[in-house]
């Protein structure tokens, strides 16, 4: 993992982490809008239309600079091609941050998600210095939960029926990893 404090970039073996820009919002809205995204997400509208993405994107950098949180797009270190989006919160008070993340379902099962996701947790710990790095998934989506596995997070807990999701309720399994 090479993060750039210039460029606001973090550079893994097949990946780039980067800022979105205006210019992605097309590729965004045509990854998003997936009834199989959308299901796993907590907070993704479907449908999802290119206003939805410039939208969502219109505070990236201001957040970002003030270090309040960091939206980053996945793409492909050789083409720039879109793959999906991973995100980090910064609570500088309990010095701890969430990752979230979701990948277009036409890359899913290739490693993307837990590519990046090594590569942000990585940078948390060694460039923001958190002390923990913590995910949630829902527990209908074990895919997500053995990307968080790989990365060593250990599961914490679940929290039956925390939230709703079409009509349904969800548990909600928390992971972490402690920087050591």
């Amino acid at each position: 993992m090479n993060y750039n404090h210039q460029t606001k970039t973090i550079t893994t073996s097949r990946l780039v982490l980067r800022i979105f820009q205006k210019s992605d919002a097309e590729d965004v809205a045509s990854l998003c809008n997936n009834y199989n995204i959308f299901k796993n997400t907590l907070y993704l509208p479907y449908p999802y239309s290119i206003e939805d993405a410039l939208i969502w994107m219109k505070s990236h950098l201001d957040n970002f600079e003030r270090d309040k949180s960091y939206e980053f797009a996945v793409t492909d270190k050789e083409s720039g091609q879109l793959f999906g989006a991973i995100a980090l919160s910064n609570n500088q008070r309990f010095n701890h941050g969430e990752i979230a993340y979701w990948i277009g379902e036409e890359f899913w099962g290739r490693g993307y998600a837990t590519e990046a996701a090594e590569g942000i947790v990585q940078c948390a710990f060694s460039e923001k210095k958190y002390h923990k790095v913590f995910a949630r998934c829902f527990h209908s989506n074990p895919a997500s939960g053995r990307v968080l596995q790989k990365l060593g997070m250990r599961e914490e807990g679940i929290l039956i029926d925390h939230v709703r999701k079409e009509n349904r309720y969800e548990h909600l399994v928390y992971y972490g990893l402690i920087n050591t």
